[in-house]
């Protein structure tokens, strides 16, 4: 019996003019900025591809990238970066200490991603942040995360420390040979990096303390034994905070071209939104609530009317006629509170469960 070859990728098949073919090829694609190919936030951008690809139709370009805090410079700068994955304090350090000029209307937000929490890992004889002071530090790769939050988190706590910005893998080395005294990274726990270090190597996590000085940016987070069995003792936990992140985006002009691409990308997001919180994909997207806000930023356009669409077709859909007057009207006018965005989210997951006919 003759065997059968393999079919060709209809998408390699198709001819045309070249002109055609570069136009087709780039009419609906969106650079996401992401990260450092080892981190979660290049995974959520390559996970953005796997789900909402759609041939010519949309194509989502994740970008390998040197971190989040290079990724907002990125998204202001860098040709073909549509939408970027970065932090809340990185577009507060632009603003205040960069004092880039009309950021607040350059850069909105699609979602709220969820938090990376602080990672600083030490010998077992540093028992506090404290203990760091005057030592050597490494702050990771120059842009990434960690190397501005940790800078912040150091600053606003009055310790100076004598920094270093190597990758993590090599920093790793350091640590142990005793050429460094701790590293930090930012990224959403658990990860093997920590979670799969020997219990001989004697490292431990140190605690950050949650202060006022930091709760504008940061949220109170913790590691426990489960999430780093060879970090922590048995029945303890690690106090450490959470740094909020967000899917970033340029502000294009209405009905431009950059503008019109990204809208699709958000549109077949949110359309098909059960699929980022299904495995095999990341489970941290499970985390995330399409209604919450992020405070000091601005819910991009586009992104806001989406999510207030789909709650008036939730409302339509269960026959609540007399309010449907007062859904369009809220829609227009009213800027929704951080209850109401709880509510549209509840309600937007029940429109997701509707029987289908």
């Amino acid at each position: 019996m003759r065997a059968h070859a393999q079919a060709i990728p209809k998408s390699l098949e198709e001819g045309g003019t070249e002109s055609a073919l570069k136009v087709r090829r780039n009419a609906w694609t969106v650079g996401v900025a992401g990260g450092i190919l080892s981190g979660t936030y290049m995974t959520f951008a390559a996970e953005l591809a796997a789900v909402l690809d759609d041939g010519d139709n949309l194509r989502i370009l994740p970008l390998v990238t040197h971190g989040a805090a290079s990724n907002l410079d990125d998204l202001l700068y860098l040709r073909g970066v549509d939408v970027a994955v970065t932090q809340s304090d990185v577009f507060e350090y632009f603003q205040t200490q960069r004092k880039i000029a009309g950021l607040q209307n350059r850069i909105h937000y699609i979602i709220r991603l969820p938090i990376s929490e602080v990672h600083i890992l030490a010998k077992r004889k540093i028992r506090s942040i404290e203990d760091l002071r005057g030592k050597k530090v490494n702050f990771g790769p120059a842009g990434s995360a960690s190397s501005l939050t940790g800078t912040i988190i150091f600053q606003r706590a009055g310790i100076k420390v004598e920094q270093t910005l190597f990758d993590n893998p090599l920093a790793l080395q350091k640590l142990r040979s005793g050429e460094i005294d701790a590293l930090i990274r930012v990224i959403g726990k658990p990860i093997d990096f920590f979670a799969k270090l020997p219990a001989k190597d004697d490292l431990h996590l140190v605690p950050i303390p949650f202060t006022k000085a930091l709760s504008e940016n940061y949220v109170l987070s913790e590691f426990t034994k489960a999430e780093y069995p060879t970090l922590i003792a048995e029945g303890d936990a690690v106090s450490t905070l959470g740094v909020p992140a967000v899917l970033a985006v340029y502000n294009w002009p209405v009905r431009s071209d950059r503008a019109r691409r990204v809208q699709r990308m958000v549109e077949r997001m949110f359309a098909n939104w059960e699929k980022f919180q299904s495995p095999p994909r990341h489970p941290k997207w499970k985390e995330v609530n399409l209604a919450a806000t992020v405070p000091g930023w601005t819910r991009w356009g586009p992104a806001e009317e989406l999510l207030l669409a789909m709650r008036a077709q939730q409302t339509q859909a269960t026959d609540q006629g007399p309010e449907r007057g007062a859904i369009r009207g809220e829609a227009m006018n009213t800027t929704l509170t951080d209850a109401e965005r709880e509510r549209l989210f509840r309600e937007f997951q029940q429109w997701q469960q509707r029987p289908t006919r």
